[in-house]
């Protein structure tokens, strides 16, 4: 009996196809996710927990089912045709599912409406891809099961029945030849079409990287997804001949041209109004960093970067706190760097100081404007400064906690010239400082003593920190300053001669010195010791509900040696009773579902460390999230090719696995070092290539031992059996 290349071909085609379409999912929900948290990057995390675990739950609930031959194709079709649909449904109701919890427009949404919209938006797409991975894989294996090949050569048959493992032919045949004639289990079945949707993911991450963002917008992207699963759910209910299939992609292609055309504009238009409801949206555009919308209230407009206010325009009293404190600090600032630009003005209030020669307005001829990350650009730059301002928001994301660090610290440091100041500005308090914000302001102090032996506060609603080499670099005297304002003959309001000695009063400034005056258990902010992040995430949470400030802060007393420590006592108490179970076949089975159980834990974990790393070292994941998950899912692709060569070779798995999990559990200390090391690369070639090439480099190595595990645990579990209804679980 033979199969033809063609029934197989379409499988093949369909089960890259959902790893193409969900990888491509994935990366347009990822971005959404980071909008509607604030640009918070702990959605990632939150994102990626509830993609798998809606995904397991559609896993399992199709395995739960019996699937009749008679009506696979038709089931795969079907959940297709529901893959393409969810993709914009579900953009559609991230974008509008901040208004379910806002009384009035533009009020913040507290953490736990977020996790419960975010978990509930994404549940249809999720089940349906991992409803469609295992309707897929069951029905390739009902394919080229062994029952259907009774009239098999008998030198076939022989092969089949001695060979250890797998038998013959390989994948790679499967998809190559023209037409099959062979015998397989289920074994091999559920590792194929895992091999397959993993070799579309990657497909589906480079594609969206390299191309889709850059020219479509999201819903154009899932438009784009719906046809194409349109498409094969024609070709697997057709079982088409060429002319049908002509007909049908003449067909994908008129509705393709309408849905980028004309749909999915009009959706985007209409998402965007309701996610902006209550306010005048002039513009909506994505750069590499994020998301930037631009709104207009009266004669204001506000920039916003991923649901983040950064500035308001004009905005003199903001305009002129940003740099006036700062250059009256130096007796005579000639070059200035504003690190975060000037939308709200602060660049044209630089160069109101007549000695300035260098500063941020495109403008003006003594004005080099740099359309470049500031951190990059000072490791990258030789130039000196006698005056860097950070005119940022403050560290309420990942991205924006670099410029807070003791590392970016260090590095202005190198580019002051003689004499030169940093100064920085953080939301506070006119009166009370609470013991959250005190730990939190304290934390930034101690910071920047690590690369200052100089360091002087002015407080109020917003703190002002300057910094220097020397303590006679800076100035925390009223009259100087007020000196030089009347020398520099500048017209301000709210930088003027009558604030600036309300602001430095005596008593005001030594209450804040003791304020915050660092202690010993005060730790620094770091890149890869966020602490400045977490205070900044207690200050948040606590605007919504004092008990997720209480949660947050119960969770950093937790004893991570303790927590390791229990953690091994559970896993030797699940070892031994492996070892003492009755039956071999179940303590292989089981053994196999912890290996898998393990194995994902970690590349979540390695996923999320890789994410947040280059976030923190880079500031542009927004862009880099579709490559980096490309390289992994590639990398699960060639682990899972080797696993199943390894399995052909010797069928016996238990001793891979093992060693396996060795490897995976010295992947994350050892990925952790690198990307250590990769933060104090500062030559700028060297910075493109790390963040290019070496990053998703680490990211498919991080893939291929999952990939590798997956066919290897698939032998244990299954065994000699080809039961249906076990084909989700280790993919659950």
């Amino acid at each position: 009996m033979r199969i033809h290349f063609g029934a197989a071909l379409h499988l093949q085609a369909a089960l890259m196809l959902i790893g193409f379409s969900a990888v491509i999912g994935q990366v347009v929900l990822m971005r959404e996710l980071m909008v509607v948290f604030s640009g918070n990057e702990i959605s990632l995390g939150i994102l990626l927990a509830a993609w798998l675990f809606w995904t397991a739950i559609g896993s399992l609930a199709c395995g739960a089912f019996p699937l009749r031959e008679s009506a696979a194709w038709q089931t795969v079709a079907v959940l297709e045709c529901l893959l393409g649909l969810s993709l914009p449904v579900t953009v559609w109701a991230l974008r509008t599912s901040k208004n379910l919890f806002q009384t009035v427009p533009g009020e913040l949404v507290g953490p736990l409406p977020a996790l419960l919209a975010s978990g509930v938006c994404l549940s249809l797409f999720c089940m349906v891809a991992g409803a469609l991975f295992v309707a897929a894989a069951r029905a390739y294996d009902l394919l080229i099961r062994p029952q259907k090949f009774a009239s098999c050569s008998p030198t076939l048959a022989t092969k089949t029945k001695t060979s250890q493992g797998w038998g013959t032919p390989s994948v790679l045949q499967l998809i190559g030849a023209g037409s099959i004639e062979c015998a397989a289990d289920a074994r091999r079945a559920v590792s194929a079409a895992y091999l397959l949707e993993a070799a579309g993911s990657a497909v589906g991450g480079i594609l969206v990287s390299l191309l889709l963002l850059r020219f479509l917008g999201p819903f154009q992207i899932a438009g784009l997804v719906f046809v194409l699963n349109f498409l094969m759910a024609a070709v697997l209910l057709l079982r088409m001949r060429r002319r049908s299939f002509v007909f049908a992609a003449t067909v994908a292609l008129l509705l393709a041209i309408f849905l980028l055309a004309k749909a999915a504009p009009w959706m985007e238009t209409q998402a965007l109004a309701r996610q902006w409801s209550g306010f005048d949206l002039l513009a909506s555009r994505d750069s590499i960093y994020g998301n930037l919308a631009v709104t207009k209230t009266g004669e204001i407009r506000s920039l916003y970067e991923n649901g983040v206010l950064l500035a308001n325009a004009p905005d003199e009293a903001a305009a002129e706190e940003s740099v006036h404190y700062a250059l009256l600090e130096h007796p005579a600032p000639r070059r200035v760097l504003l690190v975060g630009g000037g939308a709200n003005g602060g660049g044209a209030q630089a160069l109101r100081h007549p000695t300035v020669e260098s500063a941020p307005l495109a403008s003006d001829p003594r004005v080099h404007l740099h359309t470049a990350d500031g951190r990059a650009y000072l490791q990258s730059s030789r130039d000196h400064f006698d005056v860097i301002i950070v005119n940022a928001p403050d560290p309420q994301t990942a991205q924006l906690n670099r410029f807070y660090t003791a590392e970016f610290f260090r590095a202005a440091r190198q580019h002051l010239a003689p004499g030169g100041v940093l100064a920085l500005q953080l939301s506070s308090s006119e009166e009370v400082i609470s013991p959250d914000l005190a730990a939190f302001l304290r934390c930034i102090r101690r910071t920047l003593r690590e690369a200052f032996p100089a360091v002087v506060a002015i407080p109020g609603e917003t703190l002002h920190f300057f910094a220097a080499a020397r303590p006679e670099d800076l100035m925390d005297d009223p009259r100087v300053l007020m000196a030089r304002l009347r020398e520099r003959h500048l017209q301000t309001q709210y930088v003027s001669e009558y604030f600036i000695p309300y602001r430095m009063m005596p008593d005001r400034m030594n209450e804040a010195r003791d304020q915050l005056q660092p202690t010993d258990a005060t730790p620094v902010n770091r890149d890869f010791a966020p602490i400045a992040y977490y205070f900044n995430t207690v200050l948040w949470s606590a605007q919504f509900k004092p008990d997720y400030a209480g949660w947050l802060r119960a969770a950093s007393r937790v004893n991570f040696a303790a927590v390791l420590g229990a953690v091994f006592i559970v896993l030797f108490l699940v070892a031994l009773m492996l070892a003492f179970l009755p039956k071999p076949e179940r303590r292989a089975r089981t053994a196999a579902v912890c290996a898998m159980g393990a194995t994902g834990f970690t590349l979540m974990a390695l996923q999320i460390l890789l994410l947040l790393a280059f976030q923190s070292i880079y500031g542009y994941v927004y862009q880099q999230l579709a490559i980096l998950i490309a390289l992994c899912m590639a990398g699960i692709a060639v682990g899972s090719w080797l696993g199943m060569r390894r399995i052909q070779r010797d069928g016996r798995a238990a001793r891979a696995v093992a060693v396996t999990q060795f490897l995976l559990a010295l992947s994350a200390p050892a990925l952790m070092l690198l990307v250590s090391e990769l933060a104090k690369v500062s030559c700028a070639a060297a910075i493109w290539l790390a963040a290019q090439c070496v990053f998703p480099a680490l990211a498919a190595l991080s893939g291929v031992l999952g990939g590798y595990q997956f066919p290897l645990a698939t032998a244990m579990f299954l065994g000699e059996s080809s039961g249906q209804r076990r084909l989700g679980v280790l993919y659950a």
